[in-house]
């Protein structure tokens, strides 16, 4: 008996410290495909920015029709924007609790942007839309606000997944509150996060569509860069690099914005696609 106790005791006690590198292994396919993906996106930006010069970068902002493409498409941006959430928050919540039996008939009609060509979207839109939309650039804006429908609805289909909201509105109504007064105290400030990745998805659709703009003979930043590209390649591929660059930098300054609020509040990170919760993994029952 003593003898199995010895051998018991032994066998409890916990082995040796190993060092950190035997216990951790070095992920080394996952290294080769970051540096895979890497060399697929950087080359070819090495090789454009090679062919402008740093010289035409300094040549791009010296022409007068620079500013105002570029200016318009930041308008656009910010209408396509406000204008998605104002419809696309309420829409998706009042979905989400009072008729879920029509979510897939919701994600069937919110794909129909991307499976419509622009051009026929387009066309459809100058023959119905109002002579007196016509002439302005929020008709641009309005159409840009049912291309970006798909990936804002997702988003924030995505974000209302992430926490019990059916508890948060009844417990809501119960103290009284309108549905106003819900969708504003309650709602969004549980939904931040998503409404931020749709930002980040609408903004960036905008500052890179050039088929509705053209079409509607609008001259915003990728038609500009387009129509320069006739007269000196090396300057139009300079503008090219500084769009991808302004937006990369919007976007990263969105999402480390809304990656900072919600560390804050230890809820969700942004996505561009979907929201992840740091309370995904909790059992069920277990008070958060």
């Amino acid at each position: 008996m003593a003898a199995v106790a010895t051998a018991l005791a032994e066998a409890s006690e916990p082995a040796p410290d190993q060092p950190a590198a035997a216990r951790r292994r070095f992920p080394v396919w996952r290294w080769a495909i970051l540096l895979i993906a890497a060399a697929y996106f950087l080359i070819p930006l090495y090789s454009a920015l090679k062919f402008a010069g740093f010289k035409a970068f300094t040549q791009v902002t010296s022409y007068p029709s620079f500013g105002s493409a570029f200016l318009l498409s930041l308008r656009l941006a910010l209408i396509a924007t406000v204008l998605t959430l104002v419809l696309m928050v309420p829409t998706t919540v009042y979905v989400y609790l009072r008729l879920p039996r029509i979510r897939r008939i919701m994600e069937a009609i919110t794909i129909l942007p991307i499976v419509i060509p622009p051009i026929v979207l387009i066309i459809g839109v100058l023959k119905l839309a109002p002579g007196f939309l016509l002439a302005t650039p929020n008709l641009l804006g309005l159409e840009y606000v049912v291309l970006s429908m798909p990936f804002a609805y997702r988003s924030l289909d995505a974000g209302l997944r992430s926490f019990d909201v059916r508890t948060l509105v009844e417990a809501s109504n119960s103290l009284g509150a309108g549905w106003p007064t819900t969708l504003w105290r309650v709602v969004i400030p549980n939904l931040r996060t998503a409404m931020l990745s749709a930002t980040v998805l609408t903004v960036a659709l905008v500052l890179g569509e050039y088929t509705m703009a053209s079409l509607d003979n609008f001259q915003t930043f990728p038609v500009w860069i387009v129509n320069f590209e006739q007269n000196s390649g090396p300057v139009s591929v300079a503008a090219s690099l500084l769009a991808l660059f302004v937006t990369w930098l919007l976007l990263m300054l969105i999402v480390t914005v809304g990656g900072r609020s919600a560390r804050k509040r230890g809820g969700a990170e942004v996505a561009l696609f979907s929201v992840s919760t740091a309370t995904a993994a909790m059992p069920l029952g277990e008070p958060k």
